[in-house]
């Protein structure tokens, strides 16, 4: 038994000892490798694009409020939100709702009118015969016709007052004037503001009037949002740019700048410029008003340069300079000219060639 044990000791011990030298290299071979091996990239062909950023959101070019000529309440609704409508399709109709004072008064109006052209009637009649009889001059009889016309007019347009107050329509020199609101244009209804008995307000020269629905031509969009004030000197209308909507991910929608603004304005303490960018192709994605966008404004563009990436680049004195591998542990300091970056990777144009290796900048630990 005692020799079993002297045994299992020994194995015990060699195996110990053998694990622990294992362990000893491959820590020493790892420390060698870090010390020993340098990380490098290589120059090689790339495409780099500059780009200047613009956030904001898609929305229609022409978006205008539907309102109402006369007054009253919301007596039919013939579309709702989301109904695609063409110019002229009734969307509302506005009864008449007149108040009892303004019902008599227009009824009032209409028997004032005709009492007043009666009376004329029978004085045009009293003229006549006083003019044959050489008592009345032909300058005062035109007169008298004149006020008689007037008040023709003024009986008319009182009834056709009380007509429309009455029934919500009327016919004025061969011209149908309703209360039904109609589309101006063909489009979207975007929003709808007034539901079934809502009172509503009319369109004049001294109120705004009450807007009850809001459309628009959703076939005619832009993209509206700000560029940051570092990037605005760079671009200019006519550039080339990719959207993308977050609530259609993966679906490059393309676009032209039209408008820079020319005045700056201030958005959490940061000056930037209002942008529109024309959406020329959707790629058939269904885009809705509102949609939160990013827009990468093309500046520039190089297809299959040599490249590097920037980080490795140092900037001194208006010059560029990289470190390249020199021997096992050398190194030594090389210019280089550069040309286009997108911030991540920069054109070689001179002093490197495609295969080169260019040495990794060393991070300095921090103590």
């Amino acid at each position: 038994m005692r020799k079993k044990s002297k045994k299992w000791l020994l194995w015990s011990s060699i195996i110990l000892i053998v694990a622990v030298a294992v362990a000893a290299w491959a820590m020493s071979n790892g420390q060698d490798e870090e010390q020993n091996g340098r990380a490098t990239v290589k120059v090689e062909k790339k495409n780099i694009v500059e780009k200047a950023l613009a956030v904001g959101s898609i929305e229609p070019v022409n978006e205008i409020d539907v309102k109402s000529k006369v007054s009253g309440v919301v007596g039919k609704l013939y579309a709702d939100v989301g109904d695609f409508v063409k110019a002229g399709d009734p969307l509302v109709e506005v009864k008449p709702d007149p108040t009892p004072l303004e019902l008599a008064q227009a009824k009032r109006d209409v028997e004032m009118a005709k009492i007043e052209l009666e009376t004329l009637d029978k004085e045009i009649d009293r003229d006549k015969k006083l003019k044959e009889q050489g008592f009345l001059s032909d300058q005062e009889f035109e007169v008298l016709k004149r006020q008689h016309e007037e008040a023709k007019l003024r009986e008319q347009m009182a009834i056709e007052r009380l007509e429309l107050i009455e029934k919500g329509k009327v016919t004025i020199a061969n011209t149908n004037i309703e209360t039904v609101v109609k589309s101006p244009i063909t489009g979207f209804i975007l929003e709808k503001n007034v539901n079934l008995g809502d009172p509503v307000v009319p369109l004049t020269s001294y109120q705004p009037g009450t807007a009850i629905m809001r459309m628009a031509d959703m076939t005619d969009l832009i993209f509206k949002g700000t560029v940051d004030e570092i990037d605005v000197g760079k671009i200019n209308e006519g550039l080339g740019c990719e959207l993308q909507v977050g609530a259609i991910p993966g679906e490059p929608i393309l676009g032209k700048v039209t408008l820079i603004s020319l005045k700056a304005k201030k958005e959490d303490n940061t000056t930037v410029f209002p942008i529109e960018i024309k959406i020329s192709e959707t790629n058939d994605a269904t885009l809705r008003a509102g949609y939160s966008a990013n827009a990468n404004i093309i500046i520039a563009r190089r297809d299959s340069v040599l490249a590097i990436p920037e980080r490795v680049v140092t900037f001194r004195n208006d010059s560029a300079f990289v470190r390249i591998p020199k021997g096992e542990q050398g190194s030594e300091e090389k210019f280089i000219k550069t040309g286009l970056s997108d911030a991540i990777l920069i054109e070689i144009i001179e002093g490197l060639k495609e295969g080169d290796e260019v040495l990794e900048k060393e991070v300095k630990e921090i103590t």
